[in-house]
């Protein structure tokens, strides 16, 4: 059997998702993860590394035949077996499924919660709760997946169960304490059986689950914010390279790895967007979207925040966009019809400085649709120059619309209002996100 590389940083586990594959299929996967064969932040930005991998994304995978993939979804299918994937075009379209569940709908939310309990992110308590009620949504379709199953497909285990055990990992980890998971008695039955397969140990070792459920620790968030604006400071002298290489052996001794990875990765793609700002070749635009953004959070949005909105837009630095979702007879019950746009939101991170949304779920559960309006830098829609971004928005039909319309201006005032006729909808108001 042909050894492969897999590259990766120290306990990610996006890359488990491949390496508990290969325990199961006999695949010989070589990892590099530490120094001197890799140093996130440092390798996977080096010339070389970049030529296979274009995008500098981490698990990457390498063949002995030089065949190269990223995207840790893609390289578990690639060192799986037929009966992992599917042996059936029904079991690999559920399969595929629940992969693409796993992504979407519990990672987004595991992550604003699990987060902020280590240190990485602060914490919002809105969006805390938010995020609990939507795992616990989530955790309730599973339960109810798995009622009468011991795997989510068929009889044994396949890329599902991988691929959902991973992305459940830290929050069984972190967070679901006896009392939050009680009600989801079958998904931890589940979550258990797969975790004492002899493959899953093989990589994931001995999980302890959560016992008390972790909160956000103040303290440990200013040392973490201390440390990454300590190690800003050299790369703006000398480049990322030596406070990158030695970033990890400190963490990895001072912080559970989990922390340590994030942390970690969330530095170097912070780092990007100053050697590559997609709207640097925009002009200066006089609209200060941020004063716009305090208004609609602080004041009221129809006779103050609205009234800033038009007073100070600048037609020619921005635009406006009306979106709508091109799948609604795919939409089902409609809090995983929300979670869709959370998704999208939470993808979309990087681009808040450079765009406000209001989008909306209209209807009720099965006859439901999504639409919005968009605010965005630059007379283009803003996601082709971000690979990053690209990930949602071929899902919506995008229209730009013209300030000057009477149909421009309804369409804000409406949206942003979450209040009005919506005569273009048929449908009516469920409920609405803001992307800020």
């Amino acid at each position: 059997c042909p050894l492969q590389t897999l590259y990766t940083y120290p306990e990610n586990w996006r890359a488990f998702k491949a390496l508990i594959a290969a325990q199961y299929s006999g695949a010989r996967l070589r990892v590099l993860s530490a120094p001197p064969h890799f140093s996130f932040g440092h390798t996977n930005r080096s010339p070389q590394f970049l030529k296979k991998f274009p995008l500098g994304k981490v698990p990457a995978f390498e063949g002995d035949d030089g065949f190269c993939v990223f995207e840790s979804n893609a390289i578990a299918y690639y060192v799986s077996t037929e009966e992992l994937r599917g042996s059936t075009p029904e079991a690999a379209a559920a399969v595929l499924q629940w992969v693409n569940f796993a992504d979407s709908d519990v990672v987004p939310p595991a992550s604003t919660w699990v987060f902020p309990t280590l240190g990485i992110l602060h914490y919002n308590k809105q969006a805390t709760e938010v995020a609990k009620e939507e795992v616990r949504k989530v955790l309730g379709v599973l339960d109810g997946h798995l009622r009468t199953r011991t795997f989510l497909v068929g009889e044994r285990v396949s890329l599902a169960d991988i691929s959902l055990v991973c992305a459940l990992l830290w929050l069984y980890k972190q967070v679901l304490d006896p009392a939050f998971r009680g009600p989801f008695g079958n998904v931890t039955r589940w979550f258990l059986t797969c975790l004492n397969q002899p493959q899953f140990k093989a990589v994931l070792g001995e999980v302890q689950l959560c016992q008390r459920m972790a909160q956000f620790d103040a303290k440990k968030f200013a040392e973490s914010q201390a440390r990454k604006e300590k190690d800003k400071e050299p790369p703006k002298k000398g480049e990322k390279e030596p406070p990158k290489k030695e970033k990890p052996p400190r963490k990895e001794e001072k912080r559970p790895q989990p922390e340590e990875e994030l942390d970690e990765c969330e530095q170097v793609l912070a780092a990007e967007p100053k050697a590559k700002d997609p709207f640097a070749h925009l002009p200066k635009s006089p609209f200060v979207l941020d004063e716009f953004k305090r208004k609609y959070s602080n004041e009221d949005t129809l006779s103050v925040a609205l009234p800033h909105f038009w007073e100070h837009f600048d037609r020619e630095g921005w635009s406006l966009w009306y979106c709508q979702y091109r799948y609604p007879e795919e939409l089902s019950q409609t809090f995983m019809s929300c979670n869709l746009i959370t998704g999208m939101f939470q993808r979309l991170d990087k681009l808040r400085k450079n765009a406000f949304a209001s989008v909306v779920l209209f209807g009720k559960d099965h006859d439901s649709s999504i639409s919005g309006v968009w605010v965005m830098r630059g007379q283009e829609l803003a996601f082709p120059l971000c690979p990053d971004w690209q990930v949602d928005y071929e899902s919506y039909t995008w229209r730009k619309l013209d300030p000057d319309s009477a149909e421009c201006r309804t369409l804000v005032t409406e949206y942003f209002l979450w209040e009005g006729d919506f005569r273009h909808v048929g449908k009516p108001f469920n409920q609405g996100k803001i992307f800020k």
